[in-house]
């Protein structure tokens, strides 16, 4: 099965910028890979998405700002973030959806543990 792991978050001052990488492992024909963030008291929301057919899709609040991106040689995926904002402040989440197959075709979910970022004006 897949497992993500994300890496790059940090504390940066606002109008700065940071790239996000998520490492990905294990077996699974990948349907979607994607960003997600979480901040303090909200629900998590989808900050931006790739398909495997390559069609991305980005959240309003960031559009112009940040590009989702992957390297299918490096297994990875990455969010990067320019001009960062205060109101981008969260954890950040690297979640993939896949196919498995095993007596039946799965279609499950994979979740990183989150990476922080936070903006200071």
């Amino acid at each position: 099965q897949v497992e993500v792991a994300e890496s790059g978050g940090g504390s940066v001052q606002s109008g700065e910028s940071l790239t996000l990488r998520c490492a990905i492992s294990g077996t699974g024909d990948i349907n979607t890979m994607g960003w997600y963030r979480q901040s303090r008291g909200q629900d998590r929301h989808l900050v931006a998405r790739v398909s495997s057919s390559g069609a991305t899709n980005t959240t309003d609040s960031v559009k112009g700002r940040f590009t989702i991106s992957s390297d299918d040689a490096k297994n990875t995926l990455y969010l990067q973030m320019n001009s960062l904002k205060p109101e981008d402040t969260a954890v950040y989440y690297c979640h993939v959806n896949y196919f498995y197959s095993a007596d039946i075709v799965h279609n499950l979910d994979a979740w990183g543990q989150g990476t922080l970022v936070t903006v200071f004006a």
